[in-house]
């Protein structure tokens, strides 16, 4: 892989604009380029609980897919739960809980990633988490209305299958539970 051009491109120098601002969004523009950012540079932590052959995989309704989506569990680092000293650890501690009903014993920080970088400045704090425990029901909080689906990692390419045919939608985080059947791996 040869090194990056140093120079930055034009878009990099110019201005960005606030076009308008939400609680939670702000849509922005930069030359030709607009793009959707979180507000009050609220981060996300997506949690990959896996633990014996299973991996947690959460349902929720999304209101701009207008259907159900099939994902790994995941919380915002910063908000209002969390406040402003928030980390993603402990933002994908209280995710976990919130969302699946299970504590982990082990944590481990696998990086930060952009989930759209075309459409979105956003990125998230991948964490892994193992030693996984069953505290409680899970399902979310204020009328997230969370189920909650543990799926051996064998499964998970029949699973993903049997909910895009019944209608749902898959995150692209869901990826990369699929991608060693993907690469032949």
């Amino acid at each position: 892989m040869s090194a990056p051009d140093s120079s930055p491109p034009l878009e990099a120098v110019l201005p960005e604009e606030t076009c308008w601002e939400g609680r939670f969004i702000v849509a922005k523009r930069r030359g030709k380029w607009e793009y959707a950012s979180r507000a009050r540079n609220i981060r996300a932590a997506v949690i990959l609980a896996v633990d014996e052959g299973d991996v947690l995989l959460v349902e929720q309704f999304r209101v701009p897919l207008g259907k159900r989506c099939l994902e790994l569990p995941a919380g915002l680092i910063g908000d209002d739960d969390g406040g402003a000293h928030d980390d993603p650890l402990s933002a994908a501690k209280r995710e976990l809980a919130e969302e699946t009903g299970y504590a982990a014993d082990h944590w481990e920080d696998v990086g930060e990633f952009c989930s759209s970088p075309g459409m979105v400045a956003e990125s998230f704090t991948l964490v892994k988490a193992s030693g996984l425990a069953q505290i409680g029901s899970g399902g979310g909080i204020d009328g997230e209305d969370i189920t909650v689906h543990r799926v051996r990692l064998a499964d998970v390419a029949r699973t993903v299958a049997d909910f895009r045919a019944g209608g749902g939608a898959i995150d692209a985080k869901v990826l990369l539970l699929l991608a060693p059947g993907l690469l032949g791996a």
